[in-house]
């Protein structure tokens, strides 16, 4: 059996968070620690530690975990509040399935610091060699974590960041964008029927924001569905650029070229934004969920593509930065590969 398919080790375990303990899985490399390690957040919704949904099997931190493992280099990930294992409270109560609803971009993030210095804590892990990495909401998550801990909020401080599909625009604007690009990826009969009823998807998506604004709660109701009302406030009023400003450390960031959820062309102003080296590169014909798509960009594809592994090319990318980043071995110029 090669190296490439040995399952590494995992450690299952639990760690204290701001209103119960998380759950997760520490993945450990073959060898002597103290190793480098990483925190891997995943994106936004009800994501396990291998970023699956109860629909959508991404399974994108559990591979990522194991392509570091074989390269050296440990990693914990976790269920997210409200999910999978992190629905057990402290008293000993079982939150039910919908939990997750309560939480806000906030909340995440705070989680996302239990999880880094729970992971500093870990005879495996070297303090000095710890790395944030997150997808989507994820890469929210870890710029915001990484830029209050550089800060002076006490905890490690994290030796370098990866962004995996992270935005440089405020939520609401990225939800906006998101509507005008996937719009015309509809099947023709859907197109044909907004034209008929001349609804413009654009609008009504800001006319759903002003009501998402409008709520007091944590979870409310839209259009009869039972919404995460907090983390929409939040997200839709987010500038990840005061982070990004933040970030006195090296950074790579990676969107794909047939990314429908982010702006591959956030790229250039992530390297504009962050005063630390950065490499940014966009990974061509990937899809938001690290997968290379064949033909027009199209969310319509991501139930086949989630049967694929996620892109060798985006997991070679991210564990030769980061191996080249614990060993001090990183050129200290900027590598920028602008978005296409």
């Amino acid at each position: 059996m090669s190296a490439d398919t040995l399952t590494p080790r995992e450690v299952q375990l639990r760690f204290p968070g701001p209103d119960r303990d998380l759950a997760g899985a520490l993945t450990v490399p073959e060898g002597d620690g103290p190793l480098p390690a990483a925190v891997l957040v995943s994106g936004s919704g009800p994501l396990d530690r291998n970023s699956n949904a109860p629909r959508m099997p991404i399974d994108s931190t559990r591979q990522l975990a194991h392509a570091l493992a074989r390269a050296g280099i440990a990693s914990l990930r976790y269920d997210k509040r409200g999910v999978g294992e992190s629905r057990l409270l402290r008293d000993g109560t079982t939150e039910g399935r919908n939990g997750w609803k309560r939480a806000g971009l906030f909340d995440n993030a705070d989680d996302t610091a239990a999880a880094f210095s729970a992971l500093a804590t870990r005879p495996e892990a070297d303090p000095g060699r710890m790395f944030l990495v997150g997808h989507s909401e994820g890469a929210l998550l870890v710029a915001h974590t990484a830029a209050r801990l550089l800060a002076g909020q006490p905890g490690p401080r994290p030796a370098g960041v990866v962004l995996l599909a992270g935005s440089a625009q405020r939520g609401d604007a990225v939800l906006r964008w998101q509507a005008a690009v996937i719009a015309p990826t509809l099947p023709a009969p859907v197109r044909a029927l907004l034209r008929l009823l001349r609804v413009d998807l654009v609008a009504k998506v800001s006319r759903n924001h002003d009501k998402v604004r409008a709520t007091t709660t944590d979870v409310a109701r839209m259009g009869g569905v039972a919404v995460n009302a907090t983390w929409f406030r939040e997200y839709l009023d987010h500038d990840p650029r005061p982070d990004l400003s933040r970030l006195d450390l090296p950074v790579l960031a990676i969107t794909g070229s047939k990314d429908l959820q982010v702006d591959p062309a956030d790229l250039p102003a992530i390297a504009a934004a962050v005063p630390g080296p950065v490499e940014t590169w966009c990974a061509p014909d990937v899809s938001h969920l690290l997968r290379t798509q064949p033909g027009p960009p199209s969310v319509r594809a991501y139930k086949q593509e989630v049967r694929r592994p996620v892109e060798p090319a985006v997991l070679d990318r991210v564990t030769r930065w980061l191996t080249a980043q614990a060993a001090g071995d990183a050129d200290p110029t900027a590598v920028d590969s602008p978005a296409r």
